[in-house]
């Protein structure tokens, strides 16, 4: 006769934590400020002023935006705040960065403000392998956030979890 098979991850106290279920909806789009530099290379104050001027803000809105320069042109810091400054009431995020350092920009908010009082003196997995990017950073966050309460942290999946930390 067969014993029957028990579960006992859904028996466990395990608390599992996905970083992709704080993912904001949102467009990520880079904008590269080249096009209004003097052949991708010199910024031109005036010319470039005017180009900002000229162009159609309103494709940004509610997009998450970094701003960089995808050329070895010397950018003076104003530029870049120029343009933020006109993407400021369209876009839902902006940063002078890759699309990496926006999504970390956009999930520091997130865990900083994240309730982890359910988690106290639980074992708790911290979600990896998924579909979005999540940015490296914000798993960092997440562990510095819970070492202090979690009985355990842990990194993977309830069937092949690594162990993070473990309180004493």
């Amino acid at each position: 006769m067969s014993e029957k098979i028990i579960n006992r991850v859904a028996q466990s106290q395990l608390i599992t934590i996905d970083l992709e279920d704080y993912y904001p909806n949102g467009e990520r789009v880079v904008l590269d400020i080249k096009q209004w530099l003097y052949n991708g290379l010199v910024l031109r104050e005036k010319e470039f002023r005017a180009s900002i001027s000229e162009n159609d803000w309103s494709v940004y809105q509610d997009k998450y935006v970094a701003i960089h320069c995808s050329t070895d042109a010397i950018i003076p810091g104003w530029a870049y705040m120029l343009v933020a400054s006109k993407l400021q009431s369209f876009a839902k995020k902006v940063v002078q960065g890759t699309l990496e350092q926006l999504e970390t920009s956009i999930y520091q908010p997130i865990i900083e403000n994240m309730d982890i009082s359910a988690f106290k003196d639980k074992p708790v997995i911290i979600k990896g392998c998924g579909n979005k990017p999540v940015p490296q950073n914000a798993y960092l966050w997440i562990t510095a956030k819970l070492l202090p309460i979690a009985k355990s942290v842990m990194y993977g999946e309830a069937c092949s979890a690594v162990p993070i930390y473990k309180k004493r």
